[in-house]
């Protein structure tokens, strides 16, 4: 992704050589601020208050947390404590058990003083592992988008929360594919849901395709069934945070809500995910996926840009209102059309993962 006519993943190390950079979500869309982390404490803090977000980004944060903190002591104490304070920062992204495990089983059979370069090196291995991974669910997303687009020409899609270049490391997964049918030359216009409670459709998506020239219109989360029912909605495609060994999808909260419009309008509802999202160890999403439940004022306070153009926080409910709000929703396979992975689109069902992850089967749980 290109912001003012230059390269940026969304997170890389810094040229000192001691700290991590990223992109501060929090700022955007109104200002694009970059921050430094150099202690595991910085990266638990980023994750915790979506200065980072997205669970391929997350799960990168969380690798580069373990280095910061073996950089300040390697012991196996060390370790486990900064392993276990990174793990319990967020609870519903996969990913971020994921990358720790990774980094921990390169680190662990070393010596301590060799434990910080590896650490350093399979963070930066996971992350260009992440691009190339949603490089090719953009590829192979785009199949989908080239069989509309020679019936109907304009490609209608709808897209709900964020799941785009910010959620990763770079390209994103639902996103990708979008990316990638734009600069084939197809027409693609995008319905972006708000996504209410921190909108992160209506900022950071639409902030994301308006760089990239990418038509997209935003709507209020309720809106999407309206359009499916009026032809306006050729596919949905979102992203997820977890994907059980079924197929059931855990996303933004919302996103059930138009898997059920999508089929009730016989609209297809694919979900983009990299083998990283696979949590190989359930089945039943609803009943095993844990919900992160996040402060109530995310949902009774907003903030935006003023007539000034300062950034201005108001509250939109009556004083001591109480706010439940939950962060994510489960969809479950009977719901979704496709599931757009690194290694093709196969049916949402264990069967159809396991066509894509062979060396999944048999493995017990």
């Amino acid at each position: 992704m290109k912001v003012g006519g230059k390269h940026y993943r969304t997170i890389w190390p810094g040229e000192d050589g001691t700290s991590v950079e990223i992109i501060d979500q929090t700022r955007l869309p109104h200002e694009f601020v970059t921050l430094r982390l150099r202690t595991v404490d910085d990266a638990v803090r980023a994750i915790q208050t979506m200065q980072v977000r997205g669970a391929p980004l997350i799960g990168a944060t969380a690798a580069y947390g373990l280095w910061l903190a073996l950089r300040v002591d390697a012991s196996d104490d060390s370790l486990v404590r900064a392993y276990q304070i990174l793990l319990a920062s967020r609870p519903t992204a996969i990913n971020l058990r994921w990358a720790l495990d990774r980094v921990r089983a390169r680190v662990r059979p070393l010596l301590p003083s060799a434990r910080v370069q590896a650490a350093f090196e399979e963070s930066g291995v996971l992350c260009d592992d992440d691009v190339a991974t949603c490089e090719a669910i953009g590829r192979n997303g785009l199949k989908l988008f080239k069989q509309i687009a020679t019936k109907k020409g304009t490609v209608e899609v709808l897209t709900h929360c964020n799941a785009g270049w910010l959620a990763c490391v770079d390209w994103g997964t639902a996103l990708a594919p979008i990316y990638m049918a734009h600069d084939a030359g197809l027409g693609v216009h995008v319905w972006v849901d708000e996504t209410r409670p921190r909108n992160q459709g209506a900022s950071l998506t639409a902030w994301e395709l308006g760089r990239h020239g990418v038509p997209h219109t935003v709507i209020a989360d309720n809106v999407g069934g309206h359009l499916m029912q009026h032809g306006q909605v050729d596919l949905c495609i979102v992203g997820t945070d977890r994907t059980t060994a079924r197929g059931d999808v855990c996303n933004k909260i919302g996103t059930y809500l138009k898997a059920l419009a999508a089929h009730d309008n016989r609209v297809p509802f694919y979900v983009a995910l990299p083998h990283s999202t696979i949590d190989w160890t359930i089945q039943d999403g609803v009943a095993e996926i844990p919900i992160e439940e996040r402060p109530g004022h995310e949902l009774t306070r907003i903030t935006g840009r003023d007539d000034d153009g300062g950034l201005t926080t108001v509250q939109i409910v009556p004083d001591g209102t109480p706010a439940a709000n939950f962060a994510f929703d489960v969809t479950p396979a009977r719901l979704v059309t496709g599931l757009i992975t690194e290694r093709g689109v196969c049916q949402a069902s264990e069967e159809g993962l396991l066509s894509l992850y062979p060396e999944r089967r048999g493995k017990a749980a």
